[in-house]
């Protein structure tokens, strides 16, 4: 039985964001917001060996903040993120919902008043069970599919 290999560059610089749930790398490059020159390789549904399938995200030249690396939680909330310098793995950490979200997602429910013509900025809170749910601050409407509601 032979065994398929895909080589992907190393970086020497950047960052790597592993265990992204299957098909939704592009909906973490969405939340990121980062600019399409960037040097990137994306790998979609590949073979995880802790079995199952994952994406991958690798950034050359681009260190996330924490606060940036927590965003990615808004779509993949198992997402962990690879801080890479000199080729080599300096910090390892899991991304975190942040309790509050604020100009990144929209609201669902037509009548929100954020969804009018207001000059107020759009704002969700993390639940407090563990259904990763952000609740929005003026109607309160659960906001599930959270890769829907990010706005472009």
């Amino acid at each position: 039985m032979s065994q398929k290999y895909m080589k992907v560059e190393r970086i020497e610089h950047g960052t790597v964001i592993d265990h992204i749930l299957p098909s939704m790398a592009f909906d973490v490059l969405r939340v990121l917001g980062l600019s399409r020159d960037k040097t990137m390789s994306i790998l979609v549904n590949s073979h995880s060996k802790k079995g199952g399938r994952k994406d991958i995200l690798k950034f050359e030249g681009v260190e996330l903040s924490a606060e940036e690396a927590n965003l990615v939680a808004l779509v993949s909330p198992k997402a962990t993120i690879n801080i890479i310098v000199g080729g080599k793995v300096v910090k390892k950490f899991n991304a975190e919902a942040p309790p509050v979200v604020r100009g990144i997602l929209t609201c669902s429910n037509p009548n929100c008043i954020s969804n009018q013509d207001e000059p107020i900025t759009t704002e969700f809170r993390l639940g407090k069970d563990e259904s990763h749910r952000y609740v929005c601050t003026y109607c309160e409407r659960d906001i599930v599919d959270l890769a829907k509601r990010v706005s472009a």
